[in-house]
């Protein structure tokens, strides 16, 4: 608590956390700004029957729940690194880029993303608008009307992209991901106020059961985000004119979690991708469309069936995002060049080997935790039948996430400015 205390009598931390509040209550007041000829009722009741839409509105920080001016958020930015990251599969120089420039090569990397995420955003405020005409959710919208609201959704997003990188300057956790942290927060009163508008007496110990099991959940997954395994790493003695550099010890930090969210949600968008094909095809044959939305619709209503299939996705795509971000050749490369090397195991392919297999075990750990999180709200809503009661999922290992980040940035500007006051 007095650590805490400590951030307010700092004047530039001060200044700091109240900016980055300030910019997070903007951000809540234009999400609650509606698109106008909405039909709310009909709003919700398609929300809470779609996974998708549920799913992307945790991302557009509650945004798309009203289908307010920012209803989609930084969704499009998101996918817009996404595909950014995939690409660096693709083309060398990219690759290059990203791993090899450093902090110039990231900016421009994630200038590149920004540029992206405009027709992305486009594209997808275009196509939300049109199912949600079709879903007799939004009015008809002629030409005009709907070029006006995709520009409107379009700046909507680039907009709050902006503000995230605004938070970002601060260095006071991501701003991506505080915008994120802030629309989950604030749904929080309303699913508490469900939970309480379902209780009666004899759910007293599932409602006690299911308060246990959240602390052990947020417990496991502050527990596995931490985690890492150290791999001892020496640097040789090197003399330089009159002086010896070198010959210390250290460790190479390996992350259990080393892709965060993100397989759950190439998971998600594979496992609703059937959904997107089946009002595609209801411009060819509305019989065919049909029948494939109803199949989609079972798979979906099938909860065991469709948790088991999602939790296979979220382990394999894991292991295949771990792969594309973290290059252990270029790691045992680059220790090679700084004169580190781990003891009794020679430079170069013996040690890129040795770290390939360490992140293969702690990968498999990291990947069956995140896959069973995942199914988590599943699987408790199964078990007590009250869908008001969900454990687990992306919006927790976001909130635990963020949580962990702040604190750290904030605990290291205390730090910082506690050795210039000794100094």
């Amino acid at each position: 608590m007095n650590r805490f205390l400590q951030i307010f009598k700092v004047p530039d931390l001060r200044k700091k956390v109240l900016m980055v509040l300030f910019l997070l209550l903007i951000f809540r007041l234009l999400a609650a700004i509606p698109t106008p000829g909405i039909d709310a009722a009909a709003l919700q009741q398609f929300l809470g029957s779609n996974q998708l839409f549920g799913f992307l509105n945790l991302f557009s920080g509650g945004g798309l729940s009203n289908l307010s001016i920012m209803m989609l958020g930084v969704g499009p930015y998101i996918t817009a690194t996404i595909i950014m990251q995939l690409l660096t599969i693709v083309f060398p120089n990219l690759k290059k880029i990203y791993y090899e420039e450093g902090a110039a090569g990231q900016a421009k990397f994630n200038r590149i993303s920004r540029y992206l995420t405009v027709p992305l955003a486009m594209l997808q405020g275009y196509g939300f608008l049109n199912l949600l005409m079709s879903e007799k959710v939004l009015a008809p919208l002629a030409p005009l009307q709907m070029l006006t609201n995709v520009i409107v959704i379009t700046a909507g997003s680039v907009l709050l992209t902006w503000i995230g990188e605004l938070i970002s300057e601060y260095k006071i956790g991501n701003g991506v991901s505080l915008i994120i942290f802030a629309g989950i927060v604030s749904r929080l009163p309303e699913t508490v106020a469900n939970a309480f508008a379902n209780y009666n007496p004899s759910t007293l110990p599932t409602y006690l059961a299911f308060l246990i099991l959240s602390v052990v959940v947020i417990a496991g997954v502050v527990f596995v985000s931490e985690g890492e395994r150290k791999v001892p790493v020496s640097y040789a003695k090197q003399v330089r004119g009159n002086k010896l550099y070198g010959g210390v010890s250290t460790y190479l930090p390996l992350r259990v979690n080393q892709a965060g969210v993100i397989p759950i949600i190439f998971a998600i968008s594979l496992l609703l991708f059937p959904q997107f094909i089946s009002q595609a095809i209801t411009i060819i044959s509305p019989a065919i469309a049909q029948s494939m939305s109803a199949w989609v619709t079972g798979f979906f209503n099938d909860i065991p069936i469709y948790s088991l299939v999602y939790f296979i996705l979220v382990v394999l795509f894991t292991y295949f995002y771990t792969a594309i971000t973290f290059d252990p050749h270029e790691i045992s490369k680059n220790l090679q060049k700084s004169g580190g090397f781990v003891p009794g195991v020679r430079p170069g392919e013996s040690t890129a080997a040795l770290i390939t297999h360490i992140m293969h075990r702690i990968t498999l750990f990291g990947a069956i935790f995140l896959g069973i999180v995942a199914v988590l709200p599943n699987v408790t809503q199964l078990i007590t039948g009250i869908q008001a009661l969900t454990v687990g999922g992306t919006a927790l290992l976001i909130v635990v996430a963020v949580a962990l980040e702040v604190m750290k940035q904030l605990e290291s500007q205390l730090t910082v400015r506690e050795y210039e006051n000794i100094i």
